[in-house]
């Protein structure tokens, strides 16, 4: 599954090329608590499909009701032979030109009507009937791994996009909306085993584009998790060919040090946002030392290397790791500080202690 911004993109973008109307709906501010975050996007057609959210459903189904009803009554307005002159027109006609922006959750009754958390407010930008041709350039940058900036202009709704070299938060004023939309996260798995099988897989519902590396034909030939592209180069290799950006995350799984290693190496000095590997405590400082003594790594770049990897769930299947390796991911990838406590090395040492006594 790609990035739910992707999706909503494409889908809109299908919609507006085969001369459907639609609206875009963004997140642009919230007060108090809110289902999902500042410049959450979801797009909504005139049949009434939806994609992507900007709340957990509520909101959704009020945006669904209020438009596509538009959508129906403009139709039969606009497809009728002739109006009468004392014919009533619908009141409720679908807004064109310029977005509108709405609110929701101001008064308690509203909170509780479209299930919002206690004393939540948010306020969305809807863009209606965007541009289907500035829609597939949009994608067309994000495929290439572009960052882009997406500037609506809040007065006539013209979009213009710009390459921006970092990510940025969403800004709206008086005139502008501005967006940063980026290439899908990533992730490189090394090593093809059971426990790669269970984390690409979380990993590809999470939005991430994931590629496991193993030269290993012993572990290759069983692969077969779909949409997950696998290399048989050897691993420091292809971390330098897959070139880890702010949104890529490097995992050694393989337990084969002349595998990992090298690989890891290759991804400490890299910009990527998570770097780690599996092993037992002993195995992690064993090999952190390693990295140390016989290859240089800076003291720096060893305190980046995640390890022993995952949140300490007393997990030990190899599914129950896989979802304490992706948990943790996923807080470094939302900047989400991890408790001591929920360190596996720490809480590993607190019991041994514990036992000890």
């Amino acid at each position: 599954m790609e990035n739910i911004d992707v999706m909503v993109l494409r889908a809109i973008a299908k919609w507006r090329s085969r001369g459907q109307r639609a609206l875009l709906a963004t997140v642009i501010r919230t007060w108090g608590s809110s289902p999902r975050p500042i410049g959450s996007i979801m797009a909504l057609c005139e049949t009434g499909a939806v994609v992507g959210s900007v709340s957990g459903g509520c909101i959704e189904d009020d945006l669904i009701d209020r438009y596509t009803k538009a959508y129906a009554l403009t139709a039969r307005n606009t497809n009728s032979e002739q109006v009468s002159g004392d014919a009533q027109i619908p009141s409720h006609q679908l807004p064109l030109g310029p977005p509108q922006s709405v609110k929701y959750g101001i008064s308690a009754d509203e909170a509780h009507r479209f299930g919002l958390p206690c004393g939540g407010t948010l306020e969305l930008l809807l863009e209606f009937d965007p541009d289907a041709n500035s829609l597939n350039d949009l994608i067309s940058k994000l495929e290439q791994g572009q960052l882009i900036q997406r500037q609506v202009e809040l007065e006539t709704g013209e979009v213009v996009l710009t390459p921006c070299a970092t990510p940025a938060e969403l800004t709206v004023d008086a005139h502008y909306l501005v967006n940063t939309f980026g290439p899908e996260y990533r992730m490189l798995l090394i090593g093809a085993g059971q426990m790669a099988e269970y984390l690409a897989t979380m990993a590809k519902f999470n939005g991430f584009a994931v590629c496991v590396c193993d030269p290993r034909e012993e572990y290759t030939g069983a692969w077969a998790v779909p949409g997950v592209a696998l290399s048989k180069e050897m691993p420091d290799d292809r971390v330098a060919s897959f070139k880890p950006d702010r949104r890529s995350c490097v995992i050694a799984l393989s337990h084969d040090p002349k595998l990992d290693d090298l690989a890891l190496l290759e991804a400490l000095n890299s910009d990527a946002f998570y770097v780690g590997a599996i092993g037992s405590r002993r195995n992690n400082t064993a090999r952190k030392e390693r990295l140390k003594v016989h290859f240089g790594v800076s003291e720096e770049n060893i305190l980046r290397l995640k390890g022993p990897i995952g949140l300490y769930i007393g997990s030990k299947t190899p599914a129950e790791i896989a979802v304490s390796i992706m948990a943790e991911v996923l807080a470094v990838k939302n900047d989400v500080p991890i408790a001591k406590e929920h360190e596996v090395m720490h809480a590993k040492n607190a019991k041994s202690t514990e036992y000890k006594s």
